[in-house]
């Protein structure tokens, strides 16, 4: 979505001069590589494009995955971005030598720029737990990024272990249709209930019909989500957040067996975690044909899952709905920019950023989503595109006074102080729970700013006092 978004707006600025490598077979990012059971996004469709794109032919509240494939795909072929992409193409190593990029790929090629941007997105690298026994499974089993749908699950039995949004869509999606499934819980989640109502071919039309409704739509969609994010997960509107926490407990109060609803009681504060949505999935895991299991999985076996209280789960398929590493965003790709700093060496303590878009001693870098960026339940999107616009800014400054421009060191440690004082005083640091928002000093990485102030901090332009200054190799290509 991000690199799509890169190559509108250099367009836009007469700027066609550039590729986009891109790892996978196809554009789409996390909704390529995604294709689970279930799966859909968990911010309303109606804002969850961009804000130039906006689609009136979404079929849902919360539209499933192969559709918002589809829409980005279309939107890459709309602006003409798809001839610029170089599928099946990592980069795999980046030098800045006599002032300019030096890309290193992995077939082998090499290309040279005055500017790279980073768009790989947050969540990109797959975590696998280390469970003992796990390669003796005889069934099969993956990370739901790589879900075999080959697989007919009609008689099987399913487990998933985790319990985010990807394990509680996939259990939610599947309970009633495979033979039997188990959830492998190791900290409960709150579930807020969110219905997702279908859009009628009628209020397809009239969105078609009537372009200004479709932007109404968006920006009330918008103003809902940073007021939930900004009111009821952050607490700044009292009455917002006692509305979020009563539909929580309200919702999980409908689950019937009092063992299973302690169970399913998370010991932390609501949105402590990034918020799971789901109007079903209460009503899935009460099944017959579906268990929650809560004790520590101690070892896998041909057969299944046995845990540490002894007991053995079989089981015929196991999908590892365990997530990624938070804090790989460009890795594994390797970096050395300006005086041989290193990428590894500047993130050695964590990730940072300044302004969260660039790095200090790294020329001409920029990156979408990048350390700090509020992410939480908001738009990635939208946040994309105010990130975009700044980068933009940012370019226009190097073409125009053909410089080399990184953030200057003590300037990005102020900012990333201010980042992470405000992040202590945010519920994710202060609601009981350890999440993948949080560092190993308890400091959340994502989401240290609300809405309106990060928007202020994008909106505004670039500071050059703020910056070292260096020439630019005339070689390179843009």
């Amino acid at each position: 979505m991000s690199g799509i978004l890169m190559g509108i707006r250099l367009k836009e600025a007469g700027i066609t001069n550039f590729t986009v490598y891109e790892k996978g077979d196809a554009v789409g990012g996390t909704w390529r590589e995604n294709s689970y059971p279930g799966l859909h996004c968990d911010v309303p469709s109606l804002h969850y494009c961009y804000s130039f794109d906006l689609n009136p032919t979404w079929t849902r509240e919360f539209s499933p995955g192969a559709e918002i494939h589809d829409y980005f795909k279309r939107s890459a072929e709309k602006f003409g971005i798809t001839p610029h992409v170089r599928l099946n193409t990592a980069v795999t190593d980046a030098k800045w030598i006599d002032g300019v990029w030096r890309v290193s790929l992995s077939n082998g090629e090499s290309d040279s720029a005055d500017v790279l941007v980073s768009a790989v997105g947050v969540l990109h690298i797959p975590i696998m737990p280390e469970i003992p026994g796990k390669e003796t499974f005889a069934g099969a089993s993956f990370h739901t990024t790589k879900w075999d749908h080959s697989i007919d699950l009609g008689e099987k039995s399913v487990g998933v272990i985790g319990t985010g949004s990807t394990a509680v869509q996939i259990v939610t999606e599947l309970a009633g249709k495979v033979s039997n499934i188990s959830m492998f819980q190791r900290t409960p989640q709150w579930v807020a209930y969110v219905a997702n109502a279908r859009y009628s071919e009628r209020t397809k039309a009239r969105l078609r019909r009537y372009p200004f409704l479709l932007k109404w739509h968006y920006e009330v969609k918008r103003q809902q989500l940073e007021a939930l994010v900004c009111g009821g997960i952050m607490g700044e509107d009292e009455g917002l957040r006692a509305m979020l926490v009563n539909n929580c407990e309200g919702h999980l109060a409908t689950v019937r067996d009092p063992d299973l609803r302690s169970k399913l009681t998370p010991n932390y504060e609501v949105g402590c975690k990034r918020l799971v949505t789901s109007p079903r999935f209460y009503e899935a895991i009460q099944r017959p044909d579906a268990k929650l299991v809560t004790a520590a999985i101690e070892k896998i076996v041909p057969d299944g899952i046995v845990t540490e209280d002894g007991q053995l789960h079989s089981i015929d398929v196991l999908a590892y709905a365990t997530g990624f590493d938070p804090l790989a965003y460009l890795r594994p790709m390797t970096m050395t920019g300006r005086g041989g700093h290193t990428l590894e060496e500047l993130w050695a303590k964590r990730p940072t950023a300044y302004r969260t878009i660039a790095v200090p001693h790294m020329p001409n870098f920029f990156m979408l989503e990048g350390p700090f960026s509020p992410v939480s339940n908001l738009s990635l999107v939208l946040i994309s595109e105010r990130q975009a616009n700044f980068v933009m800014k940012c370019i226009e400054l190097i073409r125009t006074e053909r410089i080399a421009i990184s953030p200057r060191p003590d300037v990005t440690d102020n900012i990333i102080a201010i980042y992470r004082e405000r992040g202590r005083e945010t519920i994710f640091a202060t609601g009981g729970c350890q999440s993948y928002f949080l560092d190993d000093e308890g400091v959340p990485i994502y989401y240290s700013l609300g809405p309106a102030s990060f928007f202020a901090e994008m909106d505004e332009d670039p500071d050059l006092d703020e910056f070292e200054i260096g020439a630019l190799e005339e070689a390179a290509s843009a």
